[in-house]
């Protein structure tokens, strides 16, 4: 019988990953990862990476061993056992996806209302209006915009190249200066924020069916993925810093990185920097809309992924309605930088139980147990370290991440009691 090829080799994988990675991340994370660590920040987005490495080793064994699109919710479930725990940790991660696009909502309206000139409360109208509309299109069908991604993937990656590119060409030394960095524990308050700007590179691992020698390819292409993504986001963050002050960072956080193409571009630099924002996180909004929220939120109210046939027509509009519904208060109550610091720790203490669950169980994927135990070590160290930070602006932050938790437990419980059901295992 003649063998056929499959989809994915390392390099396609690994660019599959890039595009997941360099997406609405960098835009928002640039500049709040700038204000804590100033022109050091390149230093927290290699710390982050290496971070985001030792994940990746980790993730990819468990791929290899439990193959599912349910992705960190079946390795909860294979890890832990079909229980409370599990499924609070599932529901836990579709609550920290509905906080990601929220926080990437907010982008939006952040970047839109500089762009159009508008007034701060235009902000929230902005990024509610893009959720909506994305809400609607696809309740409508929306096949013109899944086609469309690998378009957007590549203006994105082509204008961020050309900004850093042109960036670093005209950045003044200076500002690079050891001298003009904050204290040096900013570098490791803010790996919280850069390691999020890498979310997205376990998508790889969702190839592993359709991967030709995934033994081997696997982690070439985490490596490859997170490397390449690794040095952009260092030049970036060069690039930024070297053109502006620390102060006009603070000030311009939530866009920071249009306002970086101001100095040697003037306003039209800064009005196509926003406009890639825009088609970012646009772009992030439609995608968590219409796959990932979709598949997690009938997992955990069912305790199985939907049929194909069934994912890929969306006929649940329950999912969509809710899943919008819990959005728009995340939007109006929060502000930028408080509710991506509540993505992030939701998605660091997602990693970190995944992590510390493999540790115990790397006989059966045939994991070496130091990197795992580093990745599940540095996830929690690096949460801890976040939460430290934002005691000063960001009080509450810690009892709102146990209120997630609390939250997370008490529909899964209502879940169990109201239906029977219980998270499932997808593969064995």
């Amino acid at each position: 019988m003649q063998s056929h090829s499959k989809a994915f080799g390392a390099v396609s994988a690994a660019l599959l990953g890039v595009g997941a990675m360099v997406g609405a991340g960098i835009f928002i994370v640039i500049g709040q990862a700038g204000a804590i660590a100033g022109n050091l920040v390149w230093v927290s987005f290699v710390l982050g990476g290496l971070l985001a490495l030792a994940a990746g080793y980790s993730l990819a064994k468990l791929a290899l061993r439990w193959p599912s699109r349910g992705g960190l919710v079946e390795y909860l479930t294979q890890l832990f056992g079909e229980g409370p725990f599990s499924g609070t940790g599932g529901v836990l991660f579709y609550l920290a996806q509905v906080i990601a696009m929220a926080a990437v909502a907010k982008a939006f309206g952040s970047y839109g209302s500089q762009l159009f000139g508008l007034d701060h409360g235009f902000e929230n109208l902005l990024a509610v209006g893009i959720v909506l509309l994305f809400a609607l299109i696809n309740t409508l069908g929306a096949s013109w915009v899944s086609r469309s991604e690998n378009l957007i993937v590549a203006i994105k990656l082509t204008i961020l190249v050309a900004f850093t590119g042109l960036a670093l060409v005209n950045i003044d030394p200076s500002r690079l200066a050891p001298s003009e960095a904050p204290p040096a524990m900013g570098i490791l308050y803010a790996i919280g924020l850069t390691f999020f700007a890498y979310q997205g590179f376990s998508l790889i691992c969702n190839t592993v069916e359709d991967m030709d020698d995934p033994q081997r390819n696997m982690p070439r292409a985490i490596l490859l993925a997170i490397g390449l993504v690794a040095a952009l986001y260092v030049a970036v963050s060069v690039a930024v810093l070297g053109n502006l002050s620390l102060e006009e960072v603070i000030r311009a956080q939530d866009y920071a990185l249009a306002e970086a193409a101001r100095p040697f571009l003037g306003d039209l630099g800064f009005r196509i920097m926003a406009v890639a924002a825009l088609i970012s996180t646009a772009s992030a909004i439609n995608a968590t809309l219409y796959a990932a929220t979709e598949i997690t939120y009938v997992l955990i109210r069912e305790g199985a992924l939907p049929s194909p046939h069934r994912f890929h027509r969306f006929e649940s509009m329950e999912a969509l309605w809710i899943t919008t519904g819990l959005t728009i208060p995340l939007i109006l109550l929060f502000d930028l930088s408080g509710i991506t610091l509540l993505a992030a720790l939701s998605v660091l203490v997602l990693q970190g139980l995944v992590h510390f669950g493999h540790i115990f169980h790397t006989g059966r994927t045939g994991a070496r147990r130091l990197p795992v135990a580093l990745a599940a070590l540095g996830m929690f160290a690096v949460a801890w370290l976040t939460l430290d930070w934002s005691q000063k602006d960001h009080p509450w932050l810690a009892a709102q991440l146990l209120g997630l938790f609390a939250l997370a437990f008490a529909a899964e419980m209502s879940l169990y009691h109201l239906t029977g059901r219980t998270l499932r295992r997808q593969s064995r």
